[in-house]
């Protein structure tokens, strides 16, 4: 991401940091984050971490071996797969308590933030990864909720319209845009290791 609203460019790469960067600098009153001095303000870079070096980390591998290796690798698919799953429960137990404590459907604090923005770009598409979210209640709750909020509806479908849910809806709109996305993952892959050789 290049920020050249101070007149030069400032380049931040990784989303996590991205988030911190954007709301540090824009969200001045605090509407999807807290206060530096906070404890909730560490709460929510703990769950941004927790993202992005395990649940993003995981799930992408899931995607990987369920939908784009070129074949079928079982260990991959079930190792990828069940952590995956484990790390669903730490946020579906996060959710609970949560919500026992009375902050409601949120990751910290009473209200929507990066945290929640941060988790939900991967668990949102979790089917693709081959994991269902029947099993994890709250999180069904989470998601939901946070798809019915009309700037998530609008920032899903950028820079395009989102058509994975579509895309899942029928076996062959999966395979096809697996196959797809597998080639030019593949493509990607070959290519780097001509570098890198």
């Amino acid at each position: 991401m290049v920020d050249k609203t101070s007149g030069k460019e400032k380049r931040v790469f990784e989303g996590g940091a991205m988030l911190l960067y954007l709301t540090d600098k824009y969200d001045k009153d605090n509407k999807i984050s807290f206060d530096h001095d906070s404890d909730e303000y560490w709460e929510t870079v703990e769950w941004i971490v927790w993202m992005q070096s395990g649940l993003g980390p995981m799930q992408g591998q899931a995607n990987h071996f369920y939908r784009y290796a070129p074949e079928k690798i079982e260990y991959g698919i079930n190792r990828y797969q069940t952590e995956t799953k484990r790390l669903y429960q730490v946020l579906n137990d996060r959710l609970a308590e949560q919500e026992k404590a009375g902050q409601g459907l949120w990751l910290v604090g009473n209200k929507f933030t990066i945290a929640d923005i941060a988790c939900f770009s991967w668990v949102n598409w979790g089917a693709w990864a081959g994991i269902e979210t029947k099993p994890f209640p709250k999180i069904e709750r989470w998601l939901d909720a946070i798809n019915a909020r009309p700037a998530v509806q609008k920032g899903v479908n950028i820079p395009d319209e989102f058509k994975l849910k579509e895309i899942m809806s029928s076996k062959e709109k999966s395979e096809e845009h697996a196959k797809k996305a597998s080639a030019w993952v593949m493509k990607g892959q070959e290519e780097d290791q001509k570098k890198h050789a």
